[in-house]
């Protein structure tokens, strides 16, 4: 569906700016993105998030690689490419003057649905967006949460199976971000494809199937969100509870093969372990035979934040 091929941005710095030489904003991203996921590209301010969005939708001109959406080259027929894609920037101009119907028809004249079907498909686009209530307001008097809807239904008129949305709850409100993952799984269910940015990471991970990580211009890693957060951590994170914690087991576990960061709790202790099952078995028995009582054993879940932060910190190779 989304396939990025050695796809590399290049700008030259201006000379009358007292500065040489150019900057890498993308460098080498390849990646491809099956039909139904809903992709979620992850990155610290200047990693080069926005320019890959703004080269997969053909508003840059890649320097070098190649982007093609349903099999169409964006950079050769970026008219018929842009047919296939919904865009929402992470700033994106709203015509206050304008009702919310208004808004809807105009742009749906620019996207040159046929006529006969606009008031259709401005009537799907309030209703998959919950703007019913709005269909009659000004922009004006909108809300955050609201103008983000809207946003979201100018990118669905004309039917595009491919979405792709720059930061889009920035700035929401914690209820408006809870409508908006909802209103995006619903998307999602009518088959569409969904490429997003976002810096708020828990959202991410409770939306996405999949994700990448920019980080200085590269994608570093780029998989299932499970795969991902494994990779990125290279342990797993496990919790054992004792029924009476003991100082010196807990000090006896530390010192095991794998086992490294032992934290205590108040119902034992856990750390990260790079075994496997079976290895993790035997440390249990040992465990027990040393006199502790054990009375659960459980993996703890990372999250993509701790995925992220270690990947930042150089803490993965």
């Amino acid at each position: 569906m989304i396939r990025l091929e050695h796809l590399t941005k290049i700008y030259d710095l201006p000379p009358d700016g007292g500065g040489t030489g150019q900057v890498i904003a993308a460098e080498g991203v390849n990646l491809d993105i099956p039909s139904g996921e809903i992709f979620g590209l992850v990155g610290p301010n200047g990693a080069g998030k926005t320019t890959t969005l703004k080269m997969l939708c053909g508003l840059l001109v890649p320097t070098a690689g190649r982007v093609t959406v349903n099999g169409v080259d964006v950079e050769r027929h970026p008219e018929d490419a842009q047919r296939h894609i919904g865009y929402l920037a992470d700033f994106f101009s709203l015509y206050d003057d304008l009702k919310v119907w208004e808004y809807l028809d105009y742009f749906a004249r620019a996207y040159k649905i046929e006529l006969r079907a606009i008031s259709a498909r401005v009537d799907y686009a309030i209703g998959v967006m919950g703007l019913e209530a709005k269909r009659g307001a000004f922009i004006s008097g909108l809300s955050r949460g609201m103008k983000q809807r809207l946003g979201i239904a100018r990118t669905i008129l004309h039917d595009p199976p491919v979405l792709v949305l720059d930061e889009p709850a920035a700035g929401l409100d914690p209820n408006a971000r809870v409508d908006f993952k909802q209103l995006i799984r619903n998307l999602h269910r009518e088959g569409k494809t969904v490429f997003i940015t976002s810096h708020l990471l828990a959202d991410l991970e409770e939306l996405c199937t999949s994700v990448g990580i920019m980080e200085k211009g590269r994608l570093v890693r780029a998989g299932p969100l499970e795969q991902i957060v494994r990779e990125a951590t290279g342990t797993r994170t496990i919790r054992v509870r004792l029924a009476s914690p003991e100082f010196a087991l807990i000090s006896w576990m530390g010192a095991q093969p794998g086992v490294v960061g032992v934290q205590p709790d108040a119902s034992g202790a856990r750390f990260r372990y790079a075994g496997s099952d079976t290895d993790l078995a035997v440390l249990v028995r040992a465990l027990v035979t040393a006199g502790a009582q054990v009375y659960a054993v459980e993996e703890v879940t990372e999250t993509l934040e701790q995925a992220f932060s270690r990947l930042s910190r150089g803490e993965v190779m």
